[in-house]
């Protein structure tokens, strides 16, 4: 036998091996190709925990999640992206809408992710799924208000808090989120109504993120505040003298527990349109909704896990306690962004 053809007949047996059933799937030193707008140092367990796993490594591009959706419109087809993670439900809708990722038919998601956090199916599966939740709660001062004055959204409007109310813009992500849900349960015109009395309500104008709003009402310039679970849990978990000045000053409720329930927005997953690696892509959300990736999502960054039947023993979320979250698809409340954008710019909600 020739050298050129025992080189062809060994090179037909190393690809017959590697294309073989039973072995592994994906070849040690393929990559990923991940757009994220999850800014955690925590994450980086994670990724590296599927990596050691696949023997997939990950390449990441950080943004935020505007920037991503942007970036992705510009790239079209040549886009290199395969798997993208965003951080709330109203961005996660916007990509959809605008063509940005694609279905999924993962039997192992629809049996882990609750039919709520996906995204529409319209039969060829999801466009996106719901990898972990947040609930938006609000924090209040506990020298000037007392749990009942603030244990529904609905209150934030009354003019009792009259100058008390401080939130970060109403036009970011996480409270159009919260506004979309309201839109949800109250309609049009009740909406608009409440958040003009929120409006009223604020003790300055809206800036910066949600932790400078809790330390906002602990430095008594505001009752009361919108936060997401996370940035509390943070403060909780501190051991710095002045976040622990900031939990002894406040108290955290979680709203409408005897109405509807409090709102619970998500971060979430999906793979690109024009993903290049697309088998690899599905692994990797089959990997985040797998046990050891939901107790991380709810250890290293206090979010509570999705997948059913996982539960956290993460201390900071232990001590806030259990709490009824809505059920209306989170993918509806997406969907209202626009409706509400429109309400926040007609009642002067910058």
């Amino acid at each position: 036998m020739s050298t050129a053809t025992r080189r062809a007949v060994l090179g037909a047996l190393a690809f017959a091996a590697l294309a073989a059933p039973g072995l592994p799937a994906f070849a040690q030193g393929q990559v990923l190709n991940l757009y994220s707008a999850r800014h955690y140092q925590t994450d980086e367990a994670l990724y590296a925990n599927f990596t050691k796993a696949t023997g997939i490594r990950i390449n990441r591009v950080d943004a935020d999640d505007a920037g991503i959706l942007s970036r992705l419109k510009a790239e079209g087809a040549a886009s290199p992206a395969d798997v993208i993670l965003l951080v709330d439900a109203s961005r996660l809708w916007r990509g959809e809408q605008d063509g940005l990722f694609q279905p999924v038919k993962s039997a192992l998601l629809e049996q882990r992710i609750p039919a709520q956090f996906r995204g529409a199916d319209a039969g060829q599966g999801p466009q996106w799924f719901g990898m972990s939740t947040r609930a938006r709660v609000l924090v209040y001062d506990k020298l000037r208000l007392k749990a009942a004055d603030v244990d529904t959204y609905e209150k934030l409007a009354s003019p009792a808090l009259k100058g008390l109310v401080c939130t970060r813009s109403g036009s970011h992500p996480y409270n159009l989120s919260l506004w979309g849900s309201v839109l949800e349960h109250l309609g049009p015109q009740k909406t608009e109504e409440w958040l003009k009395g929120l409006v009223a309500n604020m003790a300055r104008p809206p800036k910066g993120g949600d932790t400078d709003q809790i330390r906002g009402v602990a430095a008594g310039e505001c009752g009361v505040a919108i936060t997401n679970t996370y940035y509390y849990a943070r403060l909780l978990r501190s051991t710095k003298p002045e976040d622990r000045e900031v939990v002894a000053r406040t108290a955290l409720v979680f709203p409408n527990q005897a109405s509807w329930g409090t709102h619970t927005n998500i971060a979430g997953a999906a793979v690109a349109q024009h993903a290049k690696n697309r088998d690899a892509a599905v692994k990797f959300l089959e990997y985040l909704a797998s046990d050891d990736a939901q107790r991380y999502f709810a250890d290293g960054n206090n979010e509570y896990p999705v997948a059913v039947g996982v539960s956290t023993e993460n201390p900071a979320l232990m001590q806030m306690g259990r709490f009824k979250s809505e059920t209306i698809p989170i993918a509806k409340v997406g969907a209202n962004q626009v409706a509400v954008q429109q309400m926040l710019d007609r009642v002067g909600f910058k």
